[in-house]
């Protein structure tokens, strides 16, 4: 009889366990939300989080919190987020290193891109521009690509450090047209930028806002950048694909916004219909290029799942055919 009585309050209970997600989710929020950004304030992702975070507010009736956690390689965030319940009060936005690179190029990550976390809005990519110094006798991608087949010492190239998205970049192109060149590895952006325009290395693949200024003040020559469509910041410099004959090159990094993997579904949903129309927004659009980014109507979650799948198999195999696996 007992433990009749206790089946039966097993069956009775299950429509209230299965309809707990579904309240939640009908309540949500209820109190503040919070961002997490992998960078110090004053970043370009900084400042974009903070303009849609605002919007966020608005729309969904609540205060949402923009909390910096930068360090160890953008990790720090993503170990932190990781272990947040998931309930969609604590998001993160992040990048290609920390949710594609790093999983392969260190030994140790103290989370699981996979298996810890879903993404809730793909809104911008981030492109680099390949930068030479202005006395290079290279005024194309075709000139620079010849110039480095036939140099009789190999031409050097900077980065902010081994394994980053724009060291990577340019392995990907060395790799493509069989090009043999000297990384330099720098400890910053502005570094590695500052020597190009020195003429101590003669190019690279540069972040947008770090390199603009230089480009319109003739310090630096821009040939092309990696993404598959222009920058409208630079409309006249071709995009790789066009200046090299290479439909499939495309190498950038990208803004996402994730939640913990076990977020509901309606939580989810939410956020990511929220974040479109925040992106649709013209004046998000023109924000997000002012700063050197390329925003982007946010695909499906299942279509950024895939995205997500093709980035870590494109990167993690480069990290591994360049012997830099488990060297961080």
């Amino acid at each position: 009889m007992k433990r009749l009585i206790v089946a039966i309050a097993g069956l009775l209970a299950i429509p209230f366990m299965l309809g707990a997600p579904t309240a939640q989710a009908q309540d949500y929020p209820s109190r503040p939300i919070t961002i997490v950004v992998p960078l110090a304030p004053g970043s370009g992702m900084d400042t974009l989080v903070r303009l849609y975070a605002e919007k966020l507010q608005q729309s969904l009736g609540k205060p949402v919190v923009v909390e910096n956690k930068p360090g160890a390689s953008l990790m720090l965030a993503a170990t932190a987020v990781a272990a947040a319940p998931a309930d969609g009060y604590t998001l993160m936005v992040s990048t290609s290193s920390a949710m594609a690179i790093n999983l392969v190029l260190f030994k140790k990550v103290n989370y699981d891109p996979v298996k810890d976390f879903v993404p809730v809005s793909f809104y911008v990519k981030s492109p680099f521009i390949l930068v030479v110094n202005p006395d290079l006798d290279a005024k194309t991608v075709p000139e620079l690509i010849k110039l480095a087949k036939e140099s009789k010492t190999p031409l050097n190239y900077s980065s902010p450090g081994v394994g980053v998205a724009q060291h990577l970049s340019v392995e990907y192109m060395k790799q493509k047209y069989g090009l043999d060149m000297v990384h330099v590895p720098y400890r910053s952006t502005p570094q590695s930028i500052t020597d190009i325009m020195a003429g101590h290395v003669q190019l690279g693949f540069a972040e947008a806002g770090a390199s603009l200024p230089l480009i319109r003040e003739g310090k630096l020559r821009a040939l092309a950048v990696s993404s598959s469509t222009r920058l409208p910041l630079l409309p006249d410099v071709p995009t790789f694909a066009e200046a090299a004959n290479a439909p499939d090159f495309e190498t950038v990094s990208w803004h996402m916004l994730f939640a913990p993997a076990a977020t509901p579904k309606p939580i989810l949903d939410r956020l990511h219909a929220e974040m479109s129309k925040i992106m649709a927004d013209p004046e998000m659009k023109q924000k997000a290029a002012t700063i050197g980014l390329l925003p982007i109507d946010p695909p499906s979650i299942a279509d950024t799942e895939k995205y997500l799948a093709s980035e870590r198999d494109k990167w993690g195999s480069l990290v591994r055919k360049l012997g830099l696996e488990g060297s961080q």
